[in-house]
């Protein structure tokens, strides 16, 4: 296992400030590293320490972290599916999918997982037994199934928002398949996130920047480059939203390996209260979600 440098350290606890001052904000991390470095998950503590590491099966970017400390993930290659493992990295529960590539999942609050299959494209809810208990179609232009839909998230309507990062867009579909609402022209959208006030967060991938839009597509808050060029934006690829209101945003620095930052708190009045950089442990993360959120 790789240790962190004693300047790697620095650097962390440096960057994790508060805007505002006093004591230094700080994050328990998880991370799936993908691109240049390893394909692995990753855990940091709140000084950026590492604690742990686990090389995935095969392609893996999306992950799910439950509250016993056990994490769901999405796997490719062949065979591919979702698994899940407990904190010694040992395999729990796996479900094998007979699609192309699986690369999304979630947990559910009733113990089920969703599975986000591509090839064909569609939302598949399985039991903690493996059996199948609904099937959604899910509407894309895109072919090919590499990248048909990324995150998606079963709302309390009992919908499903996905996220199409080929085609560039975030739907909405009812139990049926049938789509209730949709938003397009967002570019390598790797994620959207359905907000209290009924209006969707969305990632807009290589276009640098978060947007919140109304149901009628409107665009009410934005934050991207300009507003922070400290961060390198490069790829918005995830999206939290902490229990205090703030956004957790995951930037996935391919092609700008080195620079900039990997991962950004962010509050509604677009102040960056926190920011995680260390590039000699992190090459480019996919996905990034805080532990610590209280």
């Amino acid at each position: 296992m790789r240790q962190l440098t004693s300047f790697s350290v620095i650097v962390v606890l440096a960057i994790a400030s508060n805007a505002l001052g006093g004591d230094p904000i700080k994050h328990r991390l998880m991370v799936a590293e993908y691109g240049k470095g390893p394909n692995r998950l990753v855990e940091l503590d709140a000084d950026g320490k590492l604690v742990s590491e686990y090389k995935f099966p095969s392609i893996a970017v999306i992950f799910d972290v439950l509250p016993d400390g056990h994490v769901v993930y999405a796997f490719g290659g062949d065979p591919t599916g979702v698994a899940e493992i407990d904190r010694d990295k040992k395999t729990v529960w796996r479900y094998v999918s007979k699609c192309q590539q699986v690369l999304g999942c979630e947990r559910l609050p009733n113990g089920n997982t969703l599975i986000g299959e591509q090839g064909p494209c569609q939302a598949v809810e399985v039991d903690p037994d493996g059996k199948v208990v609904r099937t959604t179609k899910l509407t894309t232009t895109e072919k090919g199934y590499h990248l048909q839909v990324r995150n998606l998230h079963k709302l309390a309507n009992g919908n499903i928002l996905a996220a199409h990062e080929g085609e560039g867009a975030v739907r909405e579909v009812d139990p049926q398949g049938a789509v209730v609402w949709e938003y397009k022209n967002v570019t390598n959208s790797g994620d959207a996130r359905r907000l209290a006030n009924g209006n969707t967060l969305v990632s807009c991938g290589t276009q640098k920047r978060i947007i919140e839009v109304t149901p009628k597509g409107e665009i009410v808050w934005e934050f991207g480059a300009k507003d922070a060029p400290e961060l390198n934006l490069t790829w918005i690829s995830s999206l939290q939203i902490l229990k205090n209101g703030n956004y957790l945003v995951g930037n996935f620095l391919r092609g700008q390996e080195g620079k900039g930052a990997h991962a950004f708190e962010v509050t509604r009045d677009k102040r960056v209260v926190w920011k995680f950089a260390n590039h000699d442990l992190l090459k480019s993360i996919a996905t990034v979600r805080v532990l610590d959120d209280k």
